[in-house]
């Protein structure tokens, strides 16, 4: 049950709370991916697969544990340790995901928005990996299948692995666009990843 909590809150923090704030300081909707069948808009539904899925699982083992031998339990990975540092990404997420898109600003959008001018963010947890946000994600993913391995939180782990750094290379192509040599000297000092 405090894991389904937590994933709500996560939730709520990270998009919810996030995107209305935003909403409200400049009148911009955040949620930039088209309904279209191009790679941003596939992507966008791919990202809400993976989130409703997490929260189907996560519900599962919070409301009715006796489905979970569905789910194809790792039972060999199942221990207090790994356990312990799953907990440890989850909260190291929340903190480096809301730290980020708070230094984002006004910028920070989920996908790609091509209608609204924004500024290059290159400060703060931005001057150590040029995708934090997504790095954080992924914490977020490999936690929660330490708490909880089964073949579906390992397939969430491959899929946002395989849709995140789709989005990544969507991102950058759109960055180098937009911002021009301002992108391409920031993306040769700092790293994609960390």
């Amino acid at each position: 049950m405090i894991l389904f909590i937590f994933f709500i809150v996560y939730f709520l923090f990270v998009f919810v709370i996030r995107s209305v704030l935003l909403k409200i300081k400049t009148g911009v909707n955040p949620l930039t991916f088209n309904k279209t069948d191009d790679a941003h808009g596939y992507n966008g539904k791919v990202f809400t697969v993976i989130s409703f899925l997490e929260l189907v699982i996560v519900g599962i083992y919070a409301f009715k544990i006796e489905w979970s031998k569905f789910l194809l339990p790792l039972w060999y990975l199942e221990n207090e340790i790994l356990f312990k540092i799953g907990w440890g990404f989850l909260i190291i997420s929340l903190i480096l995901v809301w730290f980020a898109q708070s230094q984002m600003a006004n910028s920070w959008r989920i996908g790609i928005d091509k209608k609204n001018k924004t500024k290059l963010v290159t400060k703060g947890l931005f001057s150590i990996s040029r995708n934090p946000i997504f790095l954080g994600i992924m914490l977020a993913n490999i936690g929660l299948f330490l708490i909880i391995p089964n073949a579906f939180t390992l397939l969430i782990i491959s899929l946002s692995t395989i849709s995140i750094n789709t989005q990544i290379r969507l991102e950058e192509d759109f960055l180098k666009l937009e911002f021009g040599n301002d992108y391409l000297k920031y993306s040769k000092k700092v790293r994609r990843w960390i």
